[in-house]
């Protein structure tokens, strides 16, 4: 039997060593129920088959690992013990081969796969407490477990935080894909585990070993061999303020569920202690995680730079016409185009706009805030009135099951659903992909299926728009304070720091002067007592210093782009000038060149100051803006954009 590099290879050169009598008889033991502990193929399944036709029917019934045990199964009982011990030895001592082919055939299986056409995020490795006084600089996903600054501080724990809808998941998910393809961290991990933190709470026995054999997608997972060296093990908690409410007094308490103590454990580095972490998590949670660990390392996802956000634009919309209208009204509005720093909200411009092409229709909506960008989506893809009544589906309906379900989640902090809790809504989760994405999880032999918001910033939407649309109008006021008040009494205890989602949805809501437009979107009237209310709290928040979700990612990335250029001569960047004859409009470009790995170099654009291209797209319209562009030489074809300096 020739070397094989992989266990997919390995099993079909097993398959094909086999000469033609006994690849009968292993077809014929292969339907066998009783020896393959009821996974027994059917005769007419097998007939025909050749190995490759063979070796891939059994890789699409079973997986490629438990293809390869159900072969050498029937190979034991056929007595081919030479070829057992080959492709044993292939395939079965270096489980490692086997867990990445399951990452990349997980990734095969996502609904929305992470494909090559990725889009790079911006990282900025925030000081650390011992130096305060270091400028925050950009850093790589390849040097994120760097140890030669600080190796005396253990091994690396790294704390990767965002904003909701700042990109963590997928980068979390393209982090454990690059590693099983072999292009990330190559001989420094033996397994990169990727854990949901939302999605752990699911285990029935939520221990170091379970946890390892859900990661694993194997029961028969060799956990010894895995924990051998835990220095080679990465585990990548994803969504640790998915665990908990943040401000809730249970958090003080240890354990106050198994599957968030043994996590605490593991982070705490009373499991697995040489183990490296990377945590993702949004700010309102850092509190709570920050005592937990030692010497952590802080980097902030700052979302897209101005480049990367146009290529995800180009991305996006596979028609070219589409896409440059898209970009050309984005780029003309200043909320849409800082908004789309952040990959979640640039994902919605572009699902909100595309629906809108697709329909005929002009933009006529203009955002002034994250609110409003929310509101254009949803509404948008909400369903149609059904004048008619043969619809059980109907705009109304749909709106106050999602309110319903999402504050169902809020109060009962759950981000997974079952289908029984969409039904117990009215809510059909397969005719509603555009406010729900479906889950399959596995429990033994069994495949059950969850729904979740599609991001959590829809699920906090929800939950603000429930407070305007209670079933029981007499009860609208009272409900509403009360719920509003509790908002307040959490925001009362954590000083100055960044509000929910929810919170910030309402008060965008509540300044609105007038609410035609929004009853024409929704198809109901916020009643009187609510707009008082909503009122109220306005007022109770103006009294409160607080920071918007999403401000901090933009104040930093300016800060960032400011630094860089200001170390262009002193940090061994390419530093490339593009001047244009033309005196109207020229324009300047900075390239910065960072260090990607020991043997490569990548360019990556973090900056890009362009005069010439549009009006100013990082910083707030101003009125000293508007009268500039009122004056300005009707002859001239574009317009100046305000250079960050």
């Amino acid at each position: 039997m020739a070397l094989a590099s992989n266990p997919r290879d390995a099993l079909l050169q097993a398959l094909s060593d086999l000469d033609e009598n006994s690849f009968k008889i292993l077809k014929f033991h292969l339907q066998d129920r009783t020896l393959l502990e009821g996974h027994g193929l059917a005769r007419g399944e097998l007939e025909g088959l050749s190995p490759v036709g063979l070796a891939n029917r059994l890789i699409l019934r079973f997986g490629v690992q438990e293809a390869v045990r159900v072969v050498l199964q029937v190979l034991r009982v056929m007595h081919l013990l030479e070829l057992v011990d080959q492709l044993s030895h292939i395939c079965l001592n270096d489980y490692r081969e086997i867990y990445r082919e399951h990452v990349r055939s997980l990734e095969e299986r996502q609904e929305e796969q992470i494909s090559c056409s990725y889009v790079q995020l911006l990282l900025v490795a925030k000081p650390s407490s011992e130096s305060p006084e270091q400028e925050l600089g950009s850093v790589t996903v390849e040097a994120l477990f760097d140890a030669g600054e600080k190796p005396d501080h253990g091994p690396p724990t790294v704390v990767l935080q965002g904003s909701a809808g700042t990109g963590k998941t997928t980068l979390a998910r393209k982090i454990v894909l690059d590693w099983a393809r072999g292009v990330l961290y190559p001989g420094q991990f033996d397994y990169v585990f990727n854990v949901s933190c939302r999605e752990v709470l699911l285990l029935p026995e939520p221990t170091l070993d379970q946890l390892l054999i859900w990661c694993c997608g194997d029961s028969r997972a060799p956990l010894t061999e895995i924990r051998r060296q835990p220095e080679r093990l990465l585990f990548i908690l994803d969504g640790y303020d998915e665990l908990q409410r943040p401000f809730a007094a249970r958090l003080n308490r240890l354990g106050s569920s198994p599957a968030e103590d043994m996590l605490r454990r593991l982070i705490r580095r009373q499991l697995l202690p040489t183990s490296s972490l990377l945590i993702t998590t949004r700010p309102l949670a850092l509190r709570n995680l920050q005592s937990l660990l030692k010497h952590p390392c802080h980097v902030h996802v700052l979302g897209f730079s101005d480049t990367e956000r146009e290529r995800y634009f180009s991305s996006y919309f596979t028609d070219e016409e589409q896409a440059k209208k898209a970009i050309d009204f984005v780029r003309g509005n200043d909320v849409l185009y800082q908004a789309c720093q952040v990959p979640g909200i640039c994902w919605v411009v572009c699902s909100w706009l595309k629906r809108q092409m697709e329909r005929g229709e002009e933009f006529s909506e203009t955002p002034s805030n994250g609110t409003d960008i929310f509101m254009a989506y949803v509404s948008t893809f909400l369903p149609p009135n059904d004048t008619e009544g043969c619809s059980e589906l109907t705009r109304d309906s749909v709106l106050r099951g999602l309110c319903a379900l999402a504050v169902e989640g809020i109060q009962h902090q759950r981000f997974l659903f079952e289908e029984a809790d969409l039904r117990k809504h009215s809510l059909d989760g397969p005719s509603l992909t555009a406010f729900l994405s479906s889950h399959d999880y596995q429990e033994g032999l069994d495949t059950k299926k969850f729904y979740s918001f599609r991001h959590i910033s829809f699920q906090e939407f929800f939950h603000a728009m429930s407070y305007l649309v209670k079933e029981d109008q007499s009860q609208l006021g009272r409900e509403s304070l009360r719920e509003m008040n509790k908002l307040l009494e959490e925001k009362g205890h954590t000083g100055d720091r960044e509000m929910t989602l929810t919170m910030q949805f309402l008060l965008d809501i509540s300044r609105k002067e007038n609410s035609s437009n929004f009853d024409l979107n929704f198809c109901f009237k916020i009643a009187p007592s609510i707009r008082q209310d909503l009122k109220n709290f306005k007022e109770q928040m103006s009294s409160i210093k607080h920071n918007r979700t999403w401000d901090l990612e933009f104040t930093l990335y300016e800060s960032t782009v400011k630094n860089l250029a200001r170390s262009v001569h002193l940090s061994k960047v390419s530093l490339k000038m593009e001047h244009s004859n033309e005196k109207k409009a020229h324009r300047s470009r900075f390239s910065v060149k960072t260090s990607l790995s020991d043997a490569e170099e990548e360019e990556q654009k973090c900056a890009l100051v362009d005069k010439g291209s549009r009006a100013g797209t990082q910083k707030k319209a101003s009125k000293e803006k508007t009268k500039e562009r009122e004056t300005r030489d009707k002859g001239t074809g574009s317009t100046e954009r305000r250079e960050q300096s």
